[in-house]
């Protein structure tokens, strides 16, 4: 029983498909898309003017009508109706200009340069011993241009075998202390305060046994603002001179001690001539 009713509603079913098959009838294609942008045409119908009657050529001229003639009106001929759209125009891109490669300036020539020459240290000499002053201001004829700024010096302890450099006695023990606060912060070393004798209340500053090693700690102790003395021990009392200057540029201490006639010469601070 089943399967008849299936049977009979397949039946149906296709007779229900065939009867829509025959009934449908045929596509109607969709226009072809038009392209984008572009316009299209559209044909108006075209009415046509009945023909005018053709004149004769023998025919006799008739009578004027005074009465003006209407004029004509020219067949309407067959137009186009183009869309508002305007045709696109073909527009020729202009290709983008190429990127102009950055060019250096060109490095500007260095300046020139001019180079000073640094000057040399100077350089200062003692020469003698000299057995008076006239001996000594004929050894500083004979030298000539080899030194500048020459002057002479009497040392009267010529045969002294110690040399002493010391600051004077102070007023008080007091003031000597802060004397030595200031030679300590000077980064002055090796001090002591005498504490008896004539002396009480000087300042010694060293104890040399040769005359330039006195010299230079009397130059020292003068460049950080210090009046120190230099007191010989040991010797005859003899005097002697010495011719101090500065070399000239170029100039060598043995070839001045050679254009002088003196029997020595030291190396001395510069600043002991100013």
């Amino acid at each position: 029983m089943l399967t008849r009713a299936l049977i009979v509603v397949l039946v149906i079913l296709n007779l229900g498909v065939a009867l829509w098959w025959l009934l449908r009838g045929e596509p109607v294609s969709a226009p072809p898309a038009s392209p984008v942008g572009v316009a299209q045409l559209e044909v108006l119908p075209a009415t046509q003017a009945p023909p005018a009657a053709a004149t004769p050529l023998n025919a006799a001229p008739a009578l004027q009508d005074v009465t003006p003639a209407a004029a004509p009106v020219a067949p309407p001929q067959a137009t186009t109706a183009v869309a508002d759209a305007p045709a696109p125009t073909a527009v020729a891109s202009a290709p983008a200009p190429a990127p102009v490669a950055a060019v250096p300036a060109p490095a500007a020539a260095p300046a020139a340069v001019t180079t000073t020459p640094t000057p040399r240290p100077a350089h200062c000499v003692s020469l003698g011993p000299f057995a008076d002053r006239a001996a000594a201001q004929a050894a500083q004829s004979r030298a000539g241009g080899a030194l500048r700024g020459a002057r002479l010096r009497e040392v009267a302890d010529a045969g002294a075998t110690r040399y002493r450099v010391l600051l004077p006695p102070a007023a008080s023990r007091e003031e000597a202390q802060a004397t030595v606060k200031r030679i300590v912060a000077a980064g002055v070393s090796d001090y002591y305060i005498i504490a008896q004798g004539e002396e009480t209340n000087a300042i010694a500053l060293g104890q040399y046994r040769n005359r330039e090693g006195a010299d230079r700690r009397l130059a020292a102790l003068s460049a950080a603002g210090f009046k120190a003395t230099m007191v010989a021990s040991g010797g005859d009392g003899s005097a002697q001179w010495w011719l101090d200057a500065t070399l000239a540029d170029g100039t060598d201490a043995a070839v001045a001690r050679q254009r002088s006639g003196a029997a020595q010469q030291r190396s001395l601070e510069c600043a002991r001539l100013r």
